[in-house]
Protein backbone atom coordinates (compact mmCIF):
# COMPACT_ATOMS: atom_id res chain seq x y z
CA UNK A 1 0.00 0.00 0.00
CA UNK A 2 1.83 3.17 -1.00
CA UNK A 3 1.90 5.78 1.71
CA UNK A 4 0.26 8.88 2.11
CA UNK A 5 1.39 12.15 -0.09
CA UNK A 6 1.83 14.07 3.08
CA UNK A 7 3.78 17.68 2.93
CA UNK A 8 6.63 18.40 5.11
CA UNK A 9 6.42 21.24 7.02
CA UNK A 10 7.14 24.84 4.84
CA UNK A 11 6.64 22.74 1.62
CA UNK A 12 3.13 24.02 0.62
CA UNK A 13 3.55 23.68 -3.07
CA UNK A 14 3.58 19.68 -3.37
CA UNK A 15 5.99 16.59 -3.10
CA UNK A 16 8.01 16.08 -6.27
CA UNK A 17 10.24 12.53 -6.82
CA UNK A 18 13.30 12.95 -8.87
CA UNK A 19 14.26 9.90 -10.69
CA UNK A 20 18.25 9.85 -10.80
CA UNK A 21 21.14 12.00 -9.03
CA UNK A 22 22.66 13.11 -11.66
CA UNK A 23 24.03 16.56 -12.63
CA UNK A 24 20.23 17.31 -14.27
CA UNK A 25 18.53 15.77 -11.47
CA UNK A 26 20.30 17.38 -8.37
CA UNK A 27 20.20 20.83 -10.04
CA UNK A 28 16.12 20.46 -10.37
CA UNK A 29 15.92 18.92 -7.20
CA UNK A 30 17.70 22.08 -5.40
CA UNK A 31 15.63 24.25 -7.48
CA UNK A 32 12.36 22.74 -6.93
CA UNK A 33 13.21 22.51 -2.71
CA UNK A 34 14.12 26.36 -2.83
CA UNK A 35 11.04 26.94 -4.55
CA UNK A 36 8.85 24.97 -1.94
CA UNK A 37 8.95 21.68 -2.95
CA UNK A 38 9.17 18.67 -0.83
CA UNK A 39 11.54 16.81 -2.71
CA UNK A 40 12.85 13.07 -3.10
CA UNK A 41 15.42 12.08 -4.98
CA UNK A 42 15.79 8.31 -5.82
CA UNK A 43 19.41 7.13 -7.12
CA UNK A 44 19.74 3.11 -8.02
CA UNK A 45 23.00 3.40 -7.22
CA UNK A 46 25.37 3.46 -4.51
CA UNK A 47 26.80 6.60 -4.75
CA UNK A 48 25.18 10.09 -6.01
CA UNK A 49 26.71 11.43 -9.32
CA UNK A 50 24.52 9.07 -12.39
CA UNK A 51 26.98 8.98 -14.96
CA UNK A 52 29.48 11.33 -12.34
CA UNK A 53 29.90 8.39 -10.26
CA UNK A 54 33.22 7.94 -8.38
CA UNK A 55 35.01 4.99 -8.63
CA UNK A 56 37.94 4.37 -5.65
CA UNK A 57 40.83 1.91 -5.59
CA UNK A 58 44.11 1.42 -4.01
CA UNK A 59 44.12 5.28 -3.34
CA UNK A 60 42.95 6.14 -7.09
CA UNK A 61 40.36 7.88 -7.25
CA UNK A 62 38.16 7.99 -10.89
CA UNK A 63 35.86 10.06 -12.30
CA UNK A 64 33.42 8.14 -13.87
CA UNK A 65 32.00 10.47 -16.41
CA UNK A 66 31.86 14.10 -17.11
CA UNK A 67 35.25 15.66 -16.55
CA UNK A 68 34.93 19.42 -18.68
CA UNK A 69 33.82 21.73 -16.29
CA UNK A 70 33.19 24.72 -18.02
CA UNK A 71 30.30 27.19 -17.70
CA UNK A 72 30.90 27.50 -14.08
CA UNK A 73 27.93 30.07 -13.11
CA UNK A 74 25.55 27.50 -14.07
CA UNK A 75 26.71 25.99 -10.82
CA UNK A 76 27.14 28.76 -8.58
CA UNK A 77 23.58 30.21 -9.81
CA UNK A 78 22.31 26.95 -7.79
CA UNK A 79 24.23 27.88 -4.77
CA UNK A 80 23.43 32.21 -4.70
CA UNK A 81 19.94 31.53 -5.56
CA UNK A 82 19.74 30.40 -2.01
CA UNK A 83 22.09 32.89 -0.55
CA UNK A 84 25.32 30.47 -0.68
CA UNK A 85 28.40 30.58 -2.11
CA UNK A 86 29.83 27.30 -4.60
CA UNK A 87 33.64 28.75 -3.34
CA UNK A 88 32.62 27.65 0.04
CA UNK A 89 31.56 24.31 -0.66
CA UNK A 90 34.24 23.03 -3.34
CA UNK A 91 37.23 24.57 -5.20
CA UNK A 92 36.81 25.07 -8.77
CA UNK A 93 40.41 25.72 -10.50
CA UNK A 94 41.25 26.96 -14.03
CA UNK A 95 42.82 24.00 -16.83
CA UNK A 96 45.26 25.21 -18.90
CA UNK A 97 45.58 24.15 -21.57
CA UNK A 98 42.12 23.99 -21.93
CA UNK A 99 42.87 20.84 -24.47
CA UNK A 100 46.60 19.21 -26.23
CA UNK A 101 45.72 18.13 -29.38
CA UNK A 102 48.13 15.37 -30.42
CA UNK A 103 47.63 14.18 -34.08
CA UNK A 104 49.39 10.88 -35.17
CA UNK A 105 51.52 12.81 -37.55
CA UNK A 106 53.20 14.17 -34.33
CA UNK A 107 52.19 18.07 -34.60
CA UNK A 108 50.63 19.24 -30.81
CA UNK A 109 48.41 22.18 -30.47
CA UNK A 110 47.56 23.44 -26.97
CA UNK A 111 44.03 24.79 -27.11
CA UNK A 112 43.48 27.80 -25.01
CA UNK A 113 41.01 30.44 -24.23
CA UNK A 114 43.57 33.57 -25.26
CA UNK A 115 43.01 34.94 -28.22
CA UNK A 116 47.26 36.29 -28.77
CA UNK A 117 47.63 32.11 -27.49
CA UNK A 118 45.72 30.63 -29.42
CA UNK A 119 46.73 32.36 -32.63
CA UNK A 120 50.31 31.67 -31.64
CA UNK A 121 49.40 28.37 -31.56
CA UNK A 122 47.70 27.87 -34.98
CA UNK A 123 50.38 30.33 -36.86
CA UNK A 124 52.45 27.09 -35.99
CA UNK A 125 49.90 25.09 -37.59
CA UNK A 126 48.39 26.75 -40.40
CA UNK A 127 49.79 30.84 -40.55
CA UNK A 128 47.55 31.74 -43.39
CA UNK A 129 44.57 30.75 -41.04
CA UNK A 130 45.15 32.74 -38.33
CA UNK A 131 42.41 35.40 -39.53
CA UNK A 132 39.77 33.05 -40.46
CA UNK A 133 40.13 31.96 -36.89
CA UNK A 134 39.08 35.45 -35.85
CA UNK A 135 36.25 35.35 -38.09
CA UNK A 136 35.22 32.17 -36.94
CA UNK A 137 35.43 33.08 -33.06
CA UNK A 138 33.27 36.24 -34.33
CA UNK A 139 30.92 33.72 -35.79
CA UNK A 140 30.67 31.45 -32.70
CA UNK A 141 29.89 34.21 -30.97
CA UNK A 142 26.63 35.07 -32.83
CA UNK A 143 25.61 31.80 -32.40
CA UNK A 144 26.25 31.43 -28.53
CA UNK A 145 24.40 35.13 -27.83
CA UNK A 146 21.44 33.14 -29.77
CA UNK A 147 21.75 29.41 -28.99
CA UNK A 148 22.87 29.80 -25.10
CA UNK A 149 22.56 33.50 -23.51
CA UNK A 150 18.69 33.44 -25.64
CA UNK A 151 17.95 29.58 -25.88
CA UNK A 152 19.52 27.36 -23.39
CA UNK A 153 17.37 27.49 -20.51
CA UNK A 154 13.74 28.67 -22.17
CA UNK A 155 11.89 25.07 -22.38
CA UNK A 156 10.21 24.15 -26.43
CA UNK A 157 6.84 23.27 -25.02
CA UNK A 158 5.06 24.68 -28.73
CA UNK A 159 5.88 24.77 -32.37
CA UNK A 160 5.28 28.31 -32.13
CA UNK A 161 8.13 28.55 -29.57
CA UNK A 162 10.35 27.02 -32.23
CA UNK A 163 8.68 28.94 -34.87
CA UNK A 164 9.75 32.70 -32.90
CA UNK A 165 13.87 31.82 -32.91
CA UNK A 166 13.85 30.21 -36.46
CA UNK A 167 14.52 33.23 -38.12
CA UNK A 168 17.64 33.36 -36.24
CA UNK A 169 18.44 29.79 -36.49
CA UNK A 170 18.33 30.19 -40.33
CA UNK A 171 20.62 33.49 -40.46
CA UNK A 172 23.02 31.70 -38.51
CA UNK A 173 22.78 28.64 -40.86
CA UNK A 174 22.32 26.02 -38.30
CA UNK A 175 21.46 23.72 -41.11
CA UNK A 176 24.41 23.52 -41.53
CA UNK A 177 26.89 20.81 -39.38
CA UNK A 178 29.57 21.84 -37.01
CA UNK A 179 32.46 20.56 -39.65
CA UNK A 180 31.12 22.78 -42.83
CA UNK A 181 30.51 25.83 -40.53
CA UNK A 182 34.65 25.66 -39.73
CA UNK A 183 35.11 25.18 -43.12
CA UNK A 184 33.91 28.18 -43.84
CA UNK A 185 36.85 29.96 -41.91
CA UNK A 186 39.82 27.81 -42.31
CA UNK A 187 41.68 25.46 -44.85
CA UNK A 188 43.63 22.96 -42.59
CA UNK A 189 42.33 19.57 -41.76
CA UNK A 190 43.85 19.30 -38.56
CA UNK A 191 42.88 23.02 -37.81
CA UNK A 192 39.53 21.93 -38.99
CA UNK A 193 39.24 19.04 -36.11
CA UNK A 194 41.01 21.56 -33.46
CA UNK A 195 37.74 23.66 -34.15
CA UNK A 196 34.97 20.91 -34.86
CA UNK A 197 35.77 18.12 -32.34
CA UNK A 198 33.92 19.62 -29.28
CA UNK A 199 30.48 18.29 -30.67
CA UNK A 200 31.69 14.90 -29.92
CA UNK A 201 31.73 15.75 -26.42
CA UNK A 202 27.67 16.11 -26.27
CA UNK A 203 27.53 13.00 -28.36
CA UNK A 204 27.57 14.22 -31.66
CA UNK A 205 29.37 13.68 -34.90
CA UNK A 206 30.34 16.82 -36.06
CA UNK A 207 29.56 16.02 -39.90
CA UNK A 208 26.07 15.88 -38.51
CA UNK A 209 25.65 17.95 -35.59
CA UNK A 210 23.98 20.92 -36.14
CA UNK A 211 26.59 24.45 -36.51
CA UNK A 212 24.83 25.85 -33.62
CA UNK A 213 27.11 23.54 -31.42
CA UNK A 214 29.77 25.89 -32.79
CA UNK A 215 28.83 27.88 -29.69
CA UNK A 216 31.38 25.63 -27.30
CA UNK A 217 33.99 27.51 -28.03
CA UNK A 218 32.95 30.87 -27.42
CA UNK A 219 31.63 28.99 -24.62
CA UNK A 220 34.68 28.13 -23.32
CA UNK A 221 36.46 31.36 -24.74
CA UNK A 222 34.08 33.41 -22.50
CA UNK A 223 34.35 31.07 -19.10
CA UNK A 224 37.16 28.84 -19.62
CA UNK A 225 37.31 25.35 -18.46
CA UNK A 226 37.68 24.40 -14.90
CA UNK A 227 38.05 21.17 -12.81
CA UNK A 228 36.91 20.75 -9.41
CA UNK A 229 39.80 19.90 -6.28
CA UNK A 230 39.00 16.39 -5.38
CA UNK A 231 37.18 15.09 -8.74
CA UNK A 232 33.97 16.08 -10.14
CA UNK A 233 32.41 13.92 -7.41
CA UNK A 234 33.01 16.54 -4.77
CA UNK A 235 31.31 18.48 -7.22
CA UNK A 236 28.37 16.32 -7.01
CA UNK A 237 28.58 15.74 -3.21
CA UNK A 238 28.29 19.56 -2.76
CA UNK A 239 25.12 19.85 -4.33
CA UNK A 240 24.20 17.20 -2.66
CA UNK A 241 25.12 18.78 0.79
CA UNK A 242 22.94 22.14 -0.49
CA UNK A 243 20.24 20.00 -1.29
CA UNK A 244 20.23 18.30 2.23
CA UNK A 245 20.45 21.75 3.96
CA UNK A 246 17.60 22.80 2.04
CA UNK A 247 15.35 20.07 3.10
CA UNK A 248 15.59 18.03 0.11
CA UNK A 249 16.42 13.96 0.35
CA UNK A 250 18.92 11.93 -1.73
CA UNK A 251 17.74 8.52 -1.29
CA UNK A 252 20.93 6.12 -2.26
CA UNK A 253 20.59 2.53 -3.71
CA UNK A 254 16.69 2.51 -4.62
CA UNK A 255 15.93 1.93 -8.40
CA UNK A 256 13.05 2.32 -9.37
CA UNK A 257 10.61 -0.40 -10.81
CA UNK A 258 7.24 1.47 -12.09
CA UNK A 259 5.32 4.56 -11.47
CA UNK A 260 1.63 4.09 -11.99
CA UNK A 261 -0.94 6.86 -12.14
CA UNK A 262 -3.73 7.46 -9.72
CA UNK A 263 -6.27 10.07 -9.44
CA UNK A 264 -6.75 11.39 -6.09
CA UNK A 265 -9.38 14.41 -5.62
CA UNK A 266 -9.51 15.53 -9.23
CA UNK A 267 -5.25 15.32 -9.74
CA UNK A 268 -3.33 12.80 -10.55
CA UNK A 269 -0.69 11.03 -8.34
CA UNK A 270 2.42 9.49 -9.40
CA UNK A 271 2.87 6.39 -7.47
CA UNK A 272 6.50 5.69 -7.22
CA UNK A 273 7.71 1.72 -6.94
CA UNK A 274 11.01 0.73 -5.45
CA UNK A 275 12.22 -2.87 -7.09
CA UNK A 276 12.01 -3.98 -3.14
CA UNK A 277 8.06 -3.16 -3.78
CA UNK A 278 7.39 -0.27 -1.53
CA UNK A 279 5.28 2.68 -2.33
CA UNK A 280 5.25 6.37 -2.24
CA UNK A 281 2.95 8.93 -3.48
CA UNK A 282 3.95 11.91 -5.04
CA UNK A 283 2.22 15.19 -7.27
CA UNK A 284 4.72 14.82 -9.76
CA UNK A 285 8.04 13.19 -11.11
CA UNK A 286 10.95 14.41 -12.81
CA UNK A 287 13.06 12.13 -14.76
CA UNK A 288 16.59 12.55 -14.53
CA UNK A 289 16.64 9.01 -16.20
CA UNK A 290 17.93 7.98 -19.33
CA UNK A 291 14.50 9.20 -21.47
CA UNK A 292 14.01 5.85 -23.25
CA UNK A 293 14.28 4.27 -20.00
CA UNK A 294 11.87 6.30 -18.84
CA UNK A 295 9.06 5.75 -21.20
CA UNK A 296 9.69 2.14 -21.86
CA UNK A 297 10.22 0.81 -17.89
CA UNK A 298 8.94 3.92 -15.19
CA UNK A 299 6.23 4.70 -17.25
CA UNK A 300 5.39 1.05 -18.51
CA UNK A 301 1.85 0.83 -18.93
CA UNK A 302 0.70 4.02 -19.61
CA UNK A 303 -0.36 4.08 -23.20
CA UNK A 304 0.88 7.91 -24.03
CA UNK A 305 4.11 5.81 -23.03
CA UNK A 306 4.32 3.48 -25.31
CA UNK A 307 3.76 5.68 -28.02
CA UNK A 308 6.55 8.14 -26.74
CA UNK A 309 8.60 4.61 -26.59
CA UNK A 310 8.17 3.82 -30.21
CA UNK A 311 8.98 7.42 -31.55
CA UNK A 312 12.44 7.76 -29.37
CA UNK A 313 13.20 4.38 -30.77
CA UNK A 314 12.77 5.70 -34.44
CA UNK A 315 15.15 8.47 -33.69
CA UNK A 316 18.97 8.77 -33.95
CA UNK A 317 21.02 7.76 -31.23
CA UNK A 318 24.55 9.46 -30.01
CA UNK A 319 27.39 6.88 -30.01
CA UNK A 320 29.01 5.21 -27.47
CA UNK A 321 31.76 4.79 -25.91
CA UNK A 322 34.66 2.13 -23.92
CA UNK A 323 36.11 3.58 -21.46
CA UNK A 324 39.55 2.32 -19.22
CA UNK A 325 40.39 3.95 -15.70
CA UNK A 326 43.22 3.35 -14.83
CA UNK A 327 46.16 4.54 -12.24
CA UNK A 328 49.97 4.16 -12.92
CA UNK A 329 52.79 3.68 -9.92
CA UNK A 330 54.93 6.59 -11.84
CA UNK A 331 54.42 10.02 -13.19
CA UNK A 332 53.83 11.03 -16.58
CA UNK A 333 52.76 14.80 -15.20
CA UNK A 334 55.48 15.68 -18.13
CA UNK A 335 53.93 13.93 -21.05
CA UNK A 336 50.46 14.86 -21.34
CA UNK A 337 48.01 17.66 -20.57
CA UNK A 338 44.88 17.48 -18.15
CA UNK A 339 42.90 16.98 -20.75
CA UNK A 340 44.86 14.93 -24.14
CA UNK A 341 42.90 14.43 -27.37
CA UNK A 342 44.79 11.71 -29.36
CA UNK A 343 43.87 11.88 -33.24
CA UNK A 344 43.78 8.84 -35.35
CA UNK A 345 44.69 8.89 -38.73
CA UNK A 346 41.53 8.91 -39.99
CA UNK A 347 38.67 11.81 -38.75
CA UNK A 348 35.86 11.64 -41.26
CA UNK A 349 36.09 8.06 -42.51
CA UNK A 350 36.76 7.37 -38.92
CA UNK A 351 33.57 8.88 -37.25
CA UNK A 352 31.63 7.67 -40.21
CA UNK A 353 32.26 4.38 -38.85
CA UNK A 354 31.21 5.28 -35.04
CA UNK A 355 28.14 6.43 -35.78
CA UNK A 356 27.03 4.81 -38.69
CA UNK A 357 29.14 1.43 -38.57
CA UNK A 358 28.41 -2.26 -37.83
CA UNK A 359 31.83 -3.29 -36.40
CA UNK A 360 34.66 -2.19 -34.13
CA UNK A 361 36.82 -0.36 -36.38
CA UNK A 362 40.53 -0.76 -36.27
CA UNK A 363 41.62 2.82 -35.22
CA UNK A 364 40.75 4.74 -32.36
CA UNK A 365 40.84 8.44 -31.81
CA UNK A 366 41.11 9.10 -28.31
CA UNK A 367 40.49 11.43 -25.15
CA UNK A 368 42.81 11.29 -22.30
CA UNK A 369 41.91 13.04 -18.69
CA UNK A 370 44.81 12.66 -16.58
CA UNK A 371 43.28 14.69 -13.03
CA UNK A 372 46.22 14.36 -10.85
CA UNK A 373 48.06 17.30 -13.46
CA UNK A 374 45.35 19.75 -11.56
CA UNK A 375 44.86 17.64 -7.96
CA UNK A 376 47.61 15.21 -7.34
CA UNK A 377 45.75 14.35 -4.03
CA UNK A 378 43.52 11.75 -6.72
CA UNK A 379 46.65 9.15 -6.91
CA UNK A 380 48.37 7.77 -4.06
CA UNK A 381 52.70 9.64 -3.89
CA UNK A 382 54.41 8.73 -7.05
CA UNK A 383 51.46 7.52 -9.23
CA UNK A 384 49.12 8.80 -11.59
CA UNK A 385 45.39 8.78 -12.16
CA UNK A 386 43.50 8.20 -15.27
CA UNK A 387 40.97 7.57 -17.61
CA UNK A 388 40.82 7.21 -21.03
CA UNK A 389 37.60 6.80 -23.92
CA UNK A 390 37.36 5.61 -27.35
CA UNK A 391 34.23 6.78 -29.21
CA UNK A 392 32.44 3.33 -30.34
CA UNK A 393 29.16 2.36 -32.07
CA UNK A 394 26.17 1.90 -29.95
CA UNK A 395 24.75 -1.39 -29.66
CA UNK A 396 21.77 -0.91 -32.22
CA UNK A 397 24.42 0.01 -34.70
CA UNK A 398 27.81 -2.69 -33.53
CA UNK A 399 26.68 -6.25 -32.67
CA UNK A 400 29.91 -6.76 -30.43
CA UNK A 401 30.37 -8.78 -27.54
CA UNK A 402 32.26 -6.36 -25.16
CA UNK A 403 32.90 -9.44 -22.92
CA UNK A 404 35.12 -11.00 -25.24
CA UNK A 405 36.61 -8.05 -27.00
CA UNK A 406 36.93 -5.45 -24.26
CA UNK A 407 40.34 -6.49 -23.08
CA UNK A 408 41.94 -6.66 -25.89
CA UNK A 409 40.98 -3.86 -26.67
CA UNK A 410 42.09 -2.37 -23.35
CA UNK A 411 45.34 -3.71 -24.14
CA UNK A 412 45.44 -1.80 -27.73
CA UNK A 413 44.55 1.44 -26.63
CA UNK A 414 47.14 1.03 -23.88
CA UNK A 415 49.95 0.07 -26.06
CA UNK A 416 49.25 2.80 -28.83
CA UNK A 417 49.69 5.08 -25.64
CA UNK A 418 53.06 3.87 -24.93
CA UNK A 419 54.54 6.67 -27.63
CA UNK A 420 53.19 9.49 -25.31
CA UNK A 421 53.06 7.68 -21.79
CA UNK A 422 56.41 4.92 -21.58
CA UNK A 423 56.23 1.89 -20.44
CA UNK A 424 52.54 2.61 -19.59
CA UNK A 425 51.93 -1.32 -19.22
CA UNK A 426 54.38 -2.12 -16.97
CA UNK A 427 53.41 1.03 -14.71
CA UNK A 428 49.35 0.02 -14.89
CA UNK A 429 48.20 -0.91 -11.08
CA UNK A 430 44.38 -0.82 -11.35
CA UNK A 431 42.11 -0.81 -14.10
CA UNK A 432 38.69 -0.97 -14.60
CA UNK A 433 36.28 -0.77 -17.54
CA UNK A 434 33.24 0.71 -19.11
CA UNK A 435 31.98 -0.55 -22.20
CA UNK A 436 28.80 -0.05 -24.08
CA UNK A 437 27.48 -3.29 -22.41
CA UNK A 438 27.98 -1.15 -18.98
CA UNK A 439 25.98 2.25 -20.39
CA UNK A 440 23.33 -0.38 -21.17
CA UNK A 441 23.40 -2.39 -18.24
CA UNK A 442 24.48 -0.14 -15.65
CA UNK A 443 23.29 3.14 -16.64
CA UNK A 444 19.86 2.19 -18.18
CA UNK A 445 21.07 3.64 -21.61
CA UNK A 446 18.99 2.97 -24.83
CA UNK A 447 21.56 1.03 -26.62
CA UNK A 448 24.17 1.93 -24.73
CA UNK A 449 24.34 5.28 -25.87
CA UNK A 450 25.86 7.77 -23.99
CA UNK A 451 24.75 10.56 -24.61
CA UNK A 452 20.87 10.05 -25.41
CA UNK A 453 19.29 11.41 -28.75
CA UNK A 454 21.42 12.55 -31.15
CA UNK A 455 22.56 16.34 -31.28
CA UNK A 456 20.80 17.04 -35.07
CA UNK A 457 19.09 20.00 -36.05
CA UNK A 458 15.94 17.92 -36.41
CA UNK A 459 16.44 16.63 -32.87
CA UNK A 460 17.06 19.56 -30.71
CA UNK A 461 15.14 22.56 -29.60
CA UNK A 462 11.17 21.42 -29.99
CA UNK A 463 11.89 18.53 -31.97
CA UNK A 464 13.64 16.91 -28.75
CA UNK A 465 11.53 15.23 -26.03
CA UNK A 466 10.18 18.34 -24.31
CA UNK A 467 10.44 19.42 -20.64
CA UNK A 468 7.22 18.45 -19.60
CA UNK A 469 5.39 15.40 -21.17
CA UNK A 470 2.83 16.65 -23.04
CA UNK A 471 0.13 13.20 -21.96
CA UNK A 472 1.39 12.49 -18.77
CA UNK A 473 0.19 15.13 -15.86
CA UNK A 474 2.98 15.76 -13.80
CA UNK A 475 5.63 13.93 -15.64
CA UNK A 476 8.95 16.00 -16.48
CA UNK A 477 12.09 15.63 -18.01
CA UNK A 478 15.51 17.00 -17.31
CA UNK A 479 19.14 15.59 -18.56
CA UNK A 480 20.79 15.00 -21.57
CA UNK A 481 17.82 13.25 -23.57
CA UNK A 482 15.55 16.55 -23.12
CA UNK A 483 16.46 20.48 -24.36
CA UNK A 484 19.29 21.98 -24.65
CA UNK A 485 20.65 18.08 -24.45
CA UNK A 486 24.60 16.52 -23.11
CA UNK A 487 27.34 18.02 -21.52
CA UNK A 488 27.35 19.66 -18.47
CA UNK A 489 25.65 23.45 -19.21
CA UNK A 490 22.93 21.49 -21.29
CA UNK A 491 21.57 19.23 -18.14
CA UNK A 492 22.18 22.01 -15.63
CA UNK A 493 20.14 24.46 -17.95
CA UNK A 494 17.83 22.06 -18.72
CA UNK A 495 17.00 21.68 -14.87
CA UNK A 496 16.51 25.41 -14.91
CA UNK A 497 14.17 25.39 -17.66
CA UNK A 498 12.09 22.15 -16.43
CA UNK A 499 12.30 23.41 -12.76
CA UNK A 500 10.51 26.63 -14.10
CA UNK A 501 7.91 24.95 -15.85
CA UNK A 502 7.15 22.98 -12.60
CA UNK A 503 6.84 26.10 -10.85
CA UNK A 504 4.60 27.87 -13.14
CA UNK A 505 2.28 24.68 -13.73
CA UNK A 506 1.82 24.07 -9.54
CA UNK A 507 1.62 28.05 -9.17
Amino acid sequence: MAEPATRAPGATRGRAAVIGSGFGGLAAAIRLQHSGFETVVYEARDKPGGRAYVYEDQGYTFDGGPTVITAPHVFEELFSLTGRNLADYVKLVPVDPFYRLIWSTGERFDYVGSTDAMLAEIKKLSPGDADGYLRFVDYSKKVFDIGYTELVAEPFLRFSDMVKVAPDLIKLRADRSVYSAVARFVKNEQLRQALSFHSLLVGGNPFDTSAIYTLIHYLEKKWGVYFPIGGTGALVAALVTLLGELGGEVRLSQPIANIRLEQERGRTVHVVTREGGQSERFDLVVSNADVHHTYSELFKGTPSASRTTRKLERMDWSMSLFVMYFGTDRLYRDNVAHHTVIFGPRYKELLADIFEGHSLPDDFSLYMHMPTVTDPSLAPPGGETFYVLSPVPHLGNANIDWDKVGETYAQRILAYLEQYLPDLRKHVVTKRLLTPQGFQTDLRSYKGSAFSCAPTLTQSAWFRPHNRDAKIEGLYIVGAGTHPGAGLPGVVNSAKATARVICEDFA
